[in-house]
């Protein structure tokens, strides 16, 4: 494939799959360790949500470090420091306040290095391969996750989460050295007089006034609702007598739809149609969930949640793709910043919900009724875009040839 031709991109996605893959083990890990020892869906949402919640600060306020400083630094600082934070959470003994300060900490540098690996990106990547270089690593990432789920699950069944968490922190060095090696170094994007208030202030204005990059925004942040059946894996297995190893297979069904999506949507989808229709997927990736609301059995529950994913990635794909498209070389990592700050922070929060909502009424109800507001919130963005969308192509088509 032409992104592989590419030796930083090669370099960027090996370690960027790696990384992704311990944090999957880690978050089965966590889900598991958590629950056994409260047994309550509302702390084990609370523990699952620090892995994405705390992102709002490190994206939205320090997301500019990769505007002020050469990206493949904050890039290999950002993740020397996850690996030290989560080999702290390892320890055995741990009380359960002091995994939430570490895995919020984690979570926290998380923001800087998504904002400066997304804006790198279009400068590895020419932009004839951009959207296929964002496939191929979606793709990637997703089946990194399905497999690391799974085995996340056997980890915590056989060994122990304590070994899981050590192999989250070893993949954070691995990915250190890769980017070490095989990424150069460049100037700074940006420039380093605004203060980082100032350029999260910069940033979003640019962001929430912009109506392309404000619905694209919006679809994108549904992620609050489309990682419910992830949050609540494991009160929902238990509710249906499941086992450990089924919490990670549960939770590796919306990569492993993710996965499918990616490589359909790839091969029988063109990059132009695909960036017309995120909206569309967007209202889809909702549907299946809705189905929970009837309580099917765990086969089918883990089909629909392959289902949604593989929606999911459709609309994520080209959402993030032409989100960067959009934005100013120098605001790229600041901008990107917000983004992903808020997908995680929301899927944080709807995580979060979820697990106090499960307590109350059944996991498989709650799985529903997040679909169904995820789906009813994706309508008016989806419209949105497709007027934005046409505005393009008008504009586009009546220029002179």
């Amino acid at each position: 494939m032409a992104p592989f031709a590419v030796r930083e991109f090669r370099y960027m996605f090996a370690g960027e799959v790696l990384s992704v893959a311990g944090d999957q083990v880690a978050r089965v890990a966590l889900s598991v360790l958590v629950f056994a020892q409260t047994h309550s869906g509302f702390l084990t949402g609370l523990t699952y949500a620090l892995t994405f919640a705390p992102a709002l600060l490190g994206g939205a306020l320090f997301g500019s470090l990769g505007d002020r400083y050469d990206r493949r630094t904050v890039l290999i600082a950002s993740d020397l420091l996850r690996a030290g934070l989560i080999a702290l959470a390892a320890v055995r003994g741990a009380p359960i306040w002091l995994l939430c300060v570490l895995v919020a900490a984690t979570t926290l540098v998380n923001g800087p290095f998504k904002g400066a690996q997304q804006a790198l990106l279009p400068d590895v990547l020419p932009e004839s391969i951009y959207t296929t270089g964002m496939t191929v690593r979606n793709i990637a990432i997703q089946a990194a996750q399905f497999t690391a789920f799974g085995l996340g699950g056997m980890v915590a069944a056989a060994i122990d989460p304590h070994a899981a968490l050590l192999i989250d922190a070893l993949s954070f060095l691995l990915s250190a050295a890769l980017l070490w090696t095989g990424v150069r170094a460049r100037p700074p994007a940006g420039t380093k007089s605004l203060r980082f208030v100032d350029a999260m202030r910069q940033g979003s204005a640019l962001v929430f006034h912009d109506p392309a990059l404000r619905s694209l925004i919006v679809l994108l942040w549904l992620a609050a609702f489309y990682v419910v059946p992830e949050g609540v894996a494991a009160p929902y297995v238990a509710a249906v007598h499941g086992g450990r190893v089924d919490v990670g297979f549960v939770m590796a069904s919306d990569p492993a739809g993710s996965v499918i999506g990616g490589i359909a949507i790839g091969k029988l989808v063109s990059d132009r149609v695909g960036r017309r229709i995120i909206g569309l997927l967007g209202v889809l990736a909702g549907l299946p969930l809705v189905v929970m609301l009837v309580q099917p059995p765990l086969p089918v529950a883990m089909g629909l949640f392959a289902l949604s994913g593989a929606a999911a990635t459709g609309y994520t794909i080209h959402g993030v793709a032409e989100f960067m498209r959009r934005l100013p070389k120098g605001m790229r990592a600041q901008g990107s910043g917000i983004l992903g700050a808020g997908i995680v922070t929301v899927s944080g929060l709807g995580v979060f919900a979820a697990g106090a909502l499960s307590d109350v009424i059944s996991p498989a109800v709650t799985i529903g009724f997040a679909g169904l507001v995820g789906a009813a919130a994706a309508v008016p963005a989806a419209v949105a875009w497709s007027r934005v969308w046409r505005t393009s192509i008008d504009s586009s088509d009546a220029e002179p040839q």
